[in-house]
């Protein structure tokens, strides 16, 4: 997700004036804005929908964590032992 300098970089006060706008920018373009306050970034406005995906993407990730420090500790076995494991556990012929 680029940012394009000129576009999608707004002061608070230019929010308050031209909300309406900045938000259809930002469901137009994909791109978030990021806000100054006195010339500083301040706070980022990003579409709902592409914070949902940034989201999922980051609760997958973090449950990856342990599954990789698994592989990383040589804490694994082959899928043929556990799925024959987990068939008599459970039950399951086939």
């Amino acid at each position: 997700m680029s940012i394009d300098l000129v576009e999608d970089i707004r002061s608070v006060t230019d929010l308050k004036r031209n909300t309406r706008e900045i938000l259809e920018q930002i469901h137009h373009t994909g791109r978030p804005v990021v806000l100054t306050v006195n010339g500083k970034a301040d706070a980022v406005l990003i579409d709902a929908k592409v914070y949902e995906k940034h989201l999922k993407a980051s609760n997958l990730a973090r449950l990856l964590v342990p599954a990789e420090e698994d592989i990383t500790q040589k804490r694994t076995r082959p899928v043929r032992s556990f799925l024959k494991e987990f068939k008599n556990a459970h039950k399951i012929s086939g």
